[in-house]
This record gives structure tokens, sequence and C-alpha cells, in this order.
């Protein structure tokens, strides 16, 4: 995914929950992270800036969820359970949005996601931000009936 994005739609998966990102860099601010809830949720996320976020319809189906040092703020639709966005622990000034919540976006459209240290968070290191790895996605041939 190369195309330059910045502002987008996006919703949850039941629908109730729509918005518009104004993504802070494109596309090019996507990544995994690996401390406990991310790892649980599996999301892949982009940055917006803290305003970057317009709720469209639904902000009374937006439910919130904060642990450990409670700067976080992780969004999710009280319906579907979807997680749309986050406050960022690392930038509260940003958010990361779930990129499968965009509009014609999926996680698997890109090849590689660099995956960031969230265990060793940057916050708890002097401000380092590690990269623990790199997820890859490769699609099988899909004439390949195995």
């Amino acid at each position: 995914m190369t195309e330059a994005v910045n502002t987008i739609l996006g919703g949850c998966h039941c629908g109730s929950v729509r918005f518009e990102a104004k993504l802070s860099d494109g596309f090019n601010t996507i990544r995994r992270c690996t401390c406990s809830y991310c790892r649980m949720r599996g999301a892949v996320a982009v940055s917006a800036e803290l305003g970057g976020i317009r709720l469209l319809q639904g902000e009374e189906m937006l439910t919130s969820y904060r642990f450990n040092t409670r700067t976080a703020q992780h969004f999710f639709c009280s319906r579907c359970g979807i997680y749309t966005h986050h406050q960022r622990r690392s930038n509260p000034n940003q958010y990361g949005v779930n990129v499968a919540c965009l509009d014609g976006i999926s996680p698997f459209d890109f090849a590689e996601v660099p995956v960031v240290d969230g265990v060793h968070h940057s916050r708890d290191n002097g401000g380092v931000t590690r990269r623990a790895g790199t997820l890859r996605f490769i699609p099988t041939d899909q004439s390949d009936p195995a």
C-alpha cells in the first residue's frame, strides 16, 4: 500500500460507529505492538493527531478501556466490540487508528508491518522506541489447491 492517504472514513463492524480520520503521515506510521493488550487485540494501527478523528455517528456507542498506567485510552464499539482507535501512551497527543476499521483497507494490504516493542515501552526506558520485529503477510497462490 503506497498510495498517499491523508483523510479516510472508517467505522466499526456493525456500523454503529462511523468516523473520519486525518492520518498524520498516511500509512507510513503503520505498526503493531507487543504490549500485553495489543498482543491480545492483534490490531495494526496508524497515527492520527489528537484532533484528527471526527466522530460522524455513534459516539454514544463507544466505550473505553484503560489499564496499567491508565495513560492510553482504547475505544471500541459497545455493540460489536470492535476496537476503532486509542489515545496513545507513547504520544498522548496522537491516536492510533485500527486500519481494519478504515473503509477499503485491510491489514493484509501491507506486505510488512513493523512491530514495536511495547513490553519495554518507550515511556519506561528513557524514551527509546525499540523495534521488536516485522510482521509479514505472504499471500498464497490462489490457483494452488493446497
